[in-house]
């Protein structure tokens, strides 16, 4: 418990230092903007299609009664729209860090050199840092569609769906989340998503302390905007403080 609270008191401290620093929360919000207009336009492109989708995917219904034709294919059409819906919510946040990779990068990298000067950094190729970060970002998503897609369906189930699973789907964003916004300082000393995992896994709490306020602010419409950049200076400390303390294994996995 007291590595979470240590986890959301560096939340605050991202806060602390973007609000003193206007240039770099604009710097921030910017990726979240471009997100936010993508993934709008790609749902409005699904509706204007869903009829058409909604029969691609019911071939087996072209010679049934127009009311049960129907009917099944409304149901396929809030489903495929449902579940457009589920994805982009949990690739927001993967999309946004994506698009603005360079964005909090820039940011992670100031308040990190401010925090300690100038990071020694691994002696790597920069298409191998490249390379690494693509990579990771990849596994990343992968693992974390893996976790919350089962769980969104669970979400279905009478009582369980609205009790136990939301706060599951919470705690799994807020893991994977958590992952991605200590990227940065871990990249920049050669350290991949596999080291990643293993320092945090012996400092969960502080993991989450962080990704959990994180996932929850950003279902408040707009509040991405100053969450994600504010998050991403919490990562820094959160990853300052796990590289303190744990010791990484070279072979994790």
């Amino acid at each position: 418990m007291r590595d979470f609270v240590t986890g959301v008191r560096m939340f605050g401290r991202g806060l602390g230092i973007l609000l003193r620093s206007p240039r770099l929360l604009l710097i921030g919000a910017l990726p979240v903007v471009l997100t936010t207009l993508l993934l709008l336009a790609g749902l409005v492109a699904l509706v204007s299609s869903i009829d058409d989708l909604a029969a691609l995917i019911t071939p087996f219904a072209d010679g049934w009664d127009e009311g049960w034709r129907t009917a099944v294919r409304v149901v396929a059409g809030v489903a495929l729209a449902g579940g457009a819906l589920a994805v982009g919510l949990i690739g927001f946040s993967a999309l946004t860090l994506a698009v603005g990779g360079p964005f909090y990068e820039h940011i992670a990298e100031k308040v990190e050199d401010d925090l300690d000067g100038p990071v020694p950094e691994a002696d790597i190729p920069w298409w191998r840092s490249v390379w690494m970060g693509i990579r990771d970002g990849v596994e990343l998503l992968l693992r974390s569609l893996a976790w919350t897609v089962p769980l969104f369906v669970a979400g279905f189930v009478p009582v369980l769906g609205q009790t136990v699973v939301p706060v599951l789907l919470a705690l799994v964003t807020a893991w994977f989340l958590a992952l991605e916004l200590v990227a940065v300082p871990f990249t920049r000393r050669g350290m991949d998503l596999a080291r990643r995992r293993a320092a945090l896994r012996g400092r969960r709490g502080l993991a989450l302390g962080l990704g959990l306020p994180t996932a929850l602010l950003c279902l408040v419409p707009l509040a991405a905007l100053v969450v994600m950049p504010v998050a991403f200076v919490g990562g820094v400390f959160v990853a300052h403080e796990t590289l303190r303390t744990t010791t990484v294994p070279a072979d994790a996995r």
